[in-house]
């Protein structure tokens, strides 16, 4: 059977390799290319549902229009959907200036080709875009605090560690590419360590699960360093050689109590001293990061410290050590390409607060265009999200299926999926950028993004520099995108269309023991004030924890897939307190708002913490963010998710 290689573009680390086999110009089967250098033929379980999804009957292959206040769509035309699109751009920019209109392109897809969006509203003088992240930016701006510029080991260098600690990682879940490195770990007869609020898939695996009190890993990892300093196992040499602020971090740390620390970590004391001395006495050890850690308010805080463990271990900057939390998946392309350099966007609202953002802009925002992307869903305080999208005077979409984000749209643009199109995708879990070929024809009427803002800039007349202009062949903007990769690597565009390619990575940062930093060393941190609870927990007894179950991403999953209440685990202790028992219905209650649940129980949960899958839709039931604050995490422009709690009641 004929096989296409591609790389899937999904909203997750693995950015797996995988043959796309057809029959009669469609896909029949998406597996893992055993092929590819890094993962080797493994895939995750969701990746035949991506076929499934492209395929689906719900799909939306053709534009459609809404009038305001109607439920009812009408099919149009690409060249009338276009036309309205480009006047009301128009018209919104003549009366009210280009901060008026809204850019909102998520992470749904990150491929070459999506930066040419940007470049559009470039040539257009620059509108409102988006600051922060809804994933990684505190994660990576945290890190820098600590070591300047975030590298993280390559994660084939993993494979040489003899302690694998995953904190707040889920490879079982995402992260195939780490499945070797914990073989060969514990083939060596070595460690894996998981710090994990919840009972993982991968914490069933560990040598050790530590069960940290969720937003505590700060107290932790300090108390882990407080069990180095007074064993005197600090590495002098490290501290020496290649850090600054040593002496202020060994008095902070001792002058914090031991049993406060453990107490706010809520783990047994032996457990702080277990993970001190593997990251000593089982060296190397490689601290991997996963993306949960991120979302907290203070989320900074506790990045330092694990990093303050690493270097005070001397695992910083060795083969198998070092701490990991991702990488530049937009990194490999040229970034000059989106124009905002020369044409940067007019104002930019935050992600993590998007709802409100909109709502309280001035000038006003009165018309937005959204891509990759479900934020009345995925966005935090989504009642509220779902209210400034209805508040908007247009609102255009372009996606798969009419999802929350979607049935608020007055026009809906069918986008192309991954398998119809010729890209290249790089990941924020490793250092590959891989080919994105297109398997099948496209199906209906969808239409890639960028083709779609060709069309709209030769209707507004922009992008027409002979000498640059915007309407390229695809082939061509490749070649421009990845031309910094290129040269680098002595490749050429039909190396990186053929098979996945190395980045330029170091497989170990840090190696010659200096950092990017202004004094050219490692920093550790020398203040730790937590701050408050964002919730009472008295009235909200349980941290709320949103997590990416097995079967999906996000909200890709087509209506059918959603029948019934999401299920909410928590301990059957603690459902027995509330009088509640196995498949109860109940309802989740947040500042932000509250949610119809099923309860599931769980002896494995801690009493304190409630779980809740991440995404599905709103307007079926499963929107797990009308529970959560629209926060934003002190540094790093990052989503608090996990800043949120509930209480449970049970429903009369």
């Amino acid at each position: 059977m004929p096989s296409v290689v591609t790389t899937c573009t999904r909203d997750c680390p693995c950015a797996c390799g995988l043959l796309a086999e057809t029959e009669n110009g469609r896909v029949v089967r998406l597996r893992g290319n055993p092929g590819h250098p890094l993962t080797h033929g493994l895939c995750c379980a969701k990746v035949p549902d991506f076929l499934r999804r492209s395929l689906h009957p719900e799909r939306q292959l053709h534009p459609l229009r809404r009038e305001p206040g109607s439920s009812v769509w009408t099919r149009v035309t690409w060249d009338a959907a276009l036309d309205e699109l480009a006047e009301r751009i128009g018209q919104i920019m003549d009366r009210s200036g280009p901060e008026a209109i809204l850019h909102y392109q998520g992470f749904g897809e990150r491929t070459a080709l999506k930066l040419l969006n940007m470049r559009f509203w470039s040539l257009l003088g620059g509108v409102s875009a988006l600051a922060g992240t809804l994933c990684g930016g505190a994660g990576q701006a945290s890190m820098e605090l600590s070591v300047g510029r975030r590298v993280s080991h390559d994660p084939e260098d993993h494979l040489n560690a003899r302690t694998l600690v995953l904190w707040g990682r889920n490879p079982v879940v995402t992260g195939v590419q780490l499945a070797p490195a914990m073989a060969r770990v514990r083939r060596n007869g070595g460690k894996i360590i998981v710090v994990d609020p919840l009972p993982t898939a991968t914490a069933a695996q560990a040598d050790l699960h530590i069960r940290v009190r969720p937003g505590a890993d700060a107290w932790l990892a300090l108390a882990a360093c407080r069990a180095v300093l007074d064993g005197k196992r600090e590495n002098l040499d490290f501290v020496a050689r290649s850090a600054e602020g040593f002496e202020a971090f060994r008095e902070m740390v001792l002058g914090l109590s031991p049993l406060e620390m453990i107490a706010m970590a809520d783990v047994p004391p032996g457990q702080a001293r277990a993970l001190a001395e593997a990251m000593c006495e089982n060296a190397p050890a490689a601290i991997v990061l996963g993306w949960g850690l991120h979302r907290h308010v203070q989320a900074h805080l506790s990045i330092q410290a694990i990093h303050a463990l690493s270097a005070l271990t001397g695992n910083m900057g060795v083969p198998g050590g070092g701490v990991s939390q991702g990488f530049e998946e937009y990194g490999p392309y040229d970034w000059s390409v989106t124009g905002e350099e020369v044409t940067p966007p007019r104002r930019r609202l935050l992600m993590p607060r998007i709802g409100r953002e909109i709502l309280e802009a001035s000038p006003p925002v009165r018309m937005a265009l959204v891509s990759a992307g479900n934020p009345a869903c995925m966005a935090p305080d989504s009642g509220r999200t779902t209210r400034a999208l209805e508040s908007l005077e247009f609102l255009c979409v372009m996606g798969h299926f009419l999802d929350d984000t979607a049935q608020r749209a007055h026009l809906f643009l069918p986008a192309t999926t991954f398998l119809e199109i010729d890209d290249v995708a790089a990941s924020f879990g490793h250092n590959w950028i891989g080919p994105v070929n297109k398997a099948m024809e496209p199906r209906g009427e969808a239409r890639p993004n960028h083709e779609v803002y060709f069309d709209l800039a030769d209707r507004l007349g922009i992008g027409r520099d002979p000498a640059d202009p915007f309407r390229r062949p695809d082939r061509d903007w490749l070649g421009v995108l990845l031309a910094p990769t290129l040269r680098a690597l002595g490749a050429t565009l039909d190396d990186a269309l053929a098979r996945p390619l190395r980045l330029p990575a170091p497989m170990v940062p840090y190696a010659d023991g200096r950092y990017p930093t202004p004094s050219g060393k490692f920093r550790f941190m020398t203040a730790f004030a937590p701050g408050p609870a964002a919730c009472d927990e008295q009235r909200y007894p349980f941290s709320l924890l949103t997590v990416s179950p097995k079967e999906w991403l996000c909200s890709e999953l087509p209506p059918p897939a959603l029948a019934g209440l999401p299920r909410l685990t928590i301990h059957p202790d603690e459902a027995a307190r509330l009088g509640l028992a196995e498949d109860d219905e109940a309802l989740a209650v947040s500042p932000a708002g509250s949610l119809a649940v099923r309860v599931a129980t769980d002896p494995r949960m801690r009493p304190d913490t409630a779980l809740l899958p991440r995404g599905g839709w709103d307007s079926l039931g499963h929107g797990a963010n009308r529970l959560t604050l629209d926060l934003v995490s002190e540094v790093g422009g990052g989503t608090p998710y996990y800043s949120t709690r509930i209480r449970l009641e049970k429903k009369g």
